[in-house]
């Protein structure tokens, strides 16, 4: 199965000059959503992992359903004013804007092997955001994982301390 033809393009959203990258054809399709997490899976099968940790809203998508392939647990980073505990914030750039992540305080210890995941990577500044937070809590980020990588916005390049490994490349 092509997974990429899963993938809907939506020009000018959330504003224009953006192309937005729509996966919810892809997660509608069950053979195709279970085909997509099972090579993201093998993609990182050998890697030392304690939890997976997957960044809002659809870093949960792929992030939830990939930790229990792997068997592991999974830990939310989200959007201010939604965890409701103690939480450590980060604010980053988006490629349309600025925004803030958070993650709660205890989710992540010392020495915790984390594999970071998100629907996309385009500038990399939300992920660049997400491993800080998870390496100020103790945390080690063995990985990044992506559904779908722009390999025009040279999010790769920002993220080059971290192996980076993304199922589709446009």
């Amino acid at each position: 199965m092509n997974l990429s033809d899963k993938i809907r393009n939506i020009p000018d959203f959330p504003k224009e000059g953006i192309l937005f990258k729509d996966i919810t054809p892809l997660l509608r399709d069950k053979d195709a959503l279970k085909e997509a997490i099972e090579k993201m899976a093998d993609m990182f099968k050998d890697y030392e992992i304690d939890y997976v940790v997957g960044i809002e809203a659809r870093g949960f998508l792929v992030g939830t359903p990939l930790a229990i392939e792997l068997g592991k647990g999974f830990i939310p980073i989200r959007k201010p004013g939604k965890l409701p505990h103690e939480v450590l914030k980060k604010s980053y750039e988006l490629e349309y804007g600025k925004n803030e992540i958070e993650i709660h305080k205890d989710a992540v210890s010392k020495g915790d092997k984390i594999l970071l995941v998100d629907d996309l990577l385009a500038t990399g500044g939300t992920t660049l955001a997400a491993t800080e937070m998870i390496e100020e809590l103790g945390g080690e980020v063995v990985g990044c994982a992506f559904l779908l990588e722009l390999d025009a916005l040279t999010g790769r390049e920002v993220l080059s301390n971290y192996e980076v490994k993304s199922l589709l490349i446009e």
